[in-house]
């Protein structure tokens, strides 16, 4: 498998302070992987480098085997599907749901004078349907609720077919219902062996859906461990991670933490 992301001893330092210190961190081809930490650890940083949006202070990047400062980052960044608060705030409340998938085609955040062909609104229609908003299509953006709008921009996010997709914290802001909505349908698309591979920005380990199969635990700027889930997802790391004694377990194929309790 090749490599769809490739970090060799990355540092962005912004202020005088690093937010990323000598990260060194590879993503191959159909792998899907967990970034957690606390605030301030790090992660969205790593993924706005990955998006091609933030480069490095010091060390070199490759994304889809492209070199960030080698390639020109227009032609490489409809090649990544990106789902973030930060691209929300962009996207205009007027539009439809579908409206506002369809612009993704076009690699843009409002409609002007495009027209679409019907395959372009039939992707756009199965990717809304796969992600449970087939009943919203014709619904105002700005009068959906958080899970319906985080939905609704994944459904973008797939719709220029990108090979890697990004996600930061998808769940945050949801309920318990439209966080286990969410995971549940993420999970399905995570096991589909054609998806992309994917990078998760999360605080909670709840929030890993199923089908995700490595992690990468970042504190204060600098990687504690990346590798499989199933190795490197430990009471010890996450511990580490946080900063405070945390057991971790697996249940079926969902994992789980919790605190110790206070002597």
């Amino acid at each position: 498998m090749s490599d769809v992301l490739e970090l060799v001893d990355v540092s962005v330092v912004r202020g005088g302070r690093a937010l990323v210190e000598d990260v060194s961190w590879s993503v191959k081809e159909g792998e899907r992987w967990v970034i957690l930490g606390p605030n301030g650890a790090g992660k969205t940083t790593l993924l706005n480098v990955a998006s091609s949006y933030l480069f490095p202070s010091s060390g070199t990047v490759s994304v889809l085997s492209e070199k960030l400062g080698a390639v020109d980052v227009f032609e490489l960044r409809p090649r990544i599907g990106i789902s973030s608060s930060a691209l929300t705030d962009k996207l205009p409340r007027s539009q439809t749901v579908l409206q506002t998938v369809l612009t993704a085609a076009y690699g843009m955040t409002a409609g002007w004078q495009e027209s679409y062909d019907t395959i372009d609104e039939d992707r756009a229609r199965a990717f809304l349907d796969r992600l449970g908003m087939s009943e919203y299509l014709d619904r105002k953006f700005g009068t959906l609720s958080e899970g319906e709008r985080k939905r609704a921009q994944i459904a973008r996010a797939m719709m220029a077919d990108p090979e890697l997709l990004l996600l930061d914290e998808p769940a945050a802001g949801l309920d318990l219902g439209g966080r286990e909505d969410l995971v549940r349908r993420l999970g399905r698309l995570a096991r589909d062996p054609y998806a992309p591979s994917m990078l998760m920005v999360t605080h909670h380990v709840e929030e890993i859906p199923p089908g995700f199969t490595h992690v990468l635990m970042i504190r204060q700027g600098k990687v504690l461990t990346a590798g499989p889930l199933e190795t490197e997802m430990t009471s010890s790391n996450l511990s580490r991670c946080f900063g405070l004694p945390l057991v971790v377990e697996q249940r079926g194929d969902r994992w789980t933490a919790s605190g110790l309790p206070l002597s």
